[in-house]
């Protein structure tokens, strides 16, 4: 086979081409779906980036509802409602209970008899003291008419000696004579005095038999039943009561607070509070500082505060909890005014502090972080009191905040996070 042969054989034939056509560009709706999806990608690439750091938020709220009437909360603390006049009724004698006449819940009057005790024993004593009275009065009548006799007596010796019929020493006997009477006269006279005294006194611890409300108020402990024994002094071996009952002046009723030295200095008398009671805690009440009590406590570093409740209403009671916040001045009225901030409650690790009452925090909005400056107010077991820098309704990243920096972006930790991350 010669070699024009061999190549003959290494051709292709090819077909002839088809009519396909005129040809078409390419689609246009193709070319916007490819560059919506490179802006979707450039998108996340740029904010929702697995490389971003994930912070958890937390929403401020709201610390008080009446802190927008009166320029907002500068500090919120916790204490008791107290009654300032209470006082645990006891007999001034040691003795039996014969009766007690109140009860629990039960409201009585200025001297209303509450109790009586065993009185025979004083009864007893009461009638010899006026026994011994009697006879001091009868003693004094006797040394009354001896006086009255010895006195003509000397007058007549006087005469008599004048007149030269009676001598010296018989003067003298009948004026000594009455010299005595007189002195037994006021002799008897102080007994009688000491026994009208003796009187007195078996008549007042027959008194005191009686237990007397001191004041008005309401009972709130009965501590004795007829047939115990009571005593103003110690109980001993705990067989002796050392009170009748317990009674409160609810007109008295206020509230103390604990504050911390750091923010004291934010206290001061007749100030504006809002308290809550932790029985209602929908129900607001008014109040305003009594006192600041000049002395602190180096356990808790705190110094007391009294309160006066501006509405007295019997569902308060004594040692129910409260909550107060010392309020602001209220913010001035008229066009234009700016309406007063309100003390929001954050958790404690969404706040970096500064000092007493300074510290920075980091909102989150729109993926980014804004690095703010906040006026703190009082810790509490709830979290952290902001009196000023943060609104309510706004988030704030919470925990890590020394790794955080103003600008940053950032993306919102979710529950798959927290799963990896455990």
């Amino acid at each position: 086979m010669n070699r024009s042969t061999l190549i003959s054989q290494l051709q292709i034939d090819r077909e002839p081409e088809r009519d396909r056509g005129p040809r078409r560009g390419f689609p246009w709706w193709i070319a916007a779906v490819l560059a919506a999806a490179l802006v979707a990608g450039l998108v996340w690439f740029l904010i929702a980036r697995p490389d971003r750091p994930a912070v958890r938020v937390a929403e401020a709220k709201a610390a008080s509802a009446g802190a927008s009437a009166h320029g907002g909360s500068l500090l919120d603390a916790s204490g008791y409602v107290v009654a300032r006049r209470a006082a645990t009724v006891s007999s001034k004698v040691t003795g039996k209970v014969a009766e007690v006449l109140i009860e629990e819940g039960q409201r009585v009057a200025a001297g209303q008899v509450i109790a009586r005790l065993d009185g025979t024993n004083a009864m007893a004593s009461l009638q010899q003291a006026r026994a011994q009275a009697a006879a001091a009065d009868a003693n004094l009548k006797v040394a009354q008419v001896a006086v009255d006799q010895a006195g003509p007596r000397d007058a007549r010796s006087q005469r008599l000696h004048t007149q030269g019929y009676l001598s010296d020493q018989g003067v003298e006997d009948t004026h000594n004579a009455l010299e005595t009477a007189r002195t037994n006269l006021e002799l008897v006279r102080r007994q009688a005095a000491v026994a009208r005294a003796t009187v007195e006194i078996a008549q007042r611890n027959l008194d005191d038999t009686v237990v007397r409300a001191p004041f008005a108020g309401v009972v709130t402990v009965k501590a004795a039943q007829p047939g115990e024994m009571v005593s103003p002094i110690s109980a001993g071996g705990g067989f002796t009561r050392t009170g009748i009952g317990t009674i409160v002046d609810m007109d008295s009723l206020e509230v103390e607070v604990d504050v911390a030295e750091s923010f004291i200095n934010r206290v001061s008398e007749g100030m504006p509070a809002a308290v809550k009671l932790n029985a209602y805690p929908d129900w607001e009440i008014p109040a305003a500082v009594i006192a600041v009590i000049p002395t602190a406590d180096r356990s808790k570093a705190t110094v007391s505060v009294r309160l006066a409740l501006k509405v007295k209403d019997p569902r308060i009671v004594p040692e129910m909890g409260a909550r107060v916040a010392f309020l602001g001045p209220a913010a001035t009225a008229g066009a234009g005014a700016a309406p007063a901030a309100r003390s929001v409650l954050v958790p404690a690790d969404a706040v970096l502090s500064q000092g007493p009452d300074k510290g920075v925090v980091f909102v989150v909005a729109d993926g980014k972080l804004e690095r703010r400056a906040v006026r703190l107010g009082a810790q509490e077991p709830r979290g952290q009191v902001i009196q000023s820098g943060v609104a309510p309704g706004e988030k704030l990243a919470v925990g890590g905040l020394d790794k955080l920096h103003d600008g940053d972006r950032v993306r919102i930790k979710t529950k798959a996070d927290d799963d990896s991350e455990s």
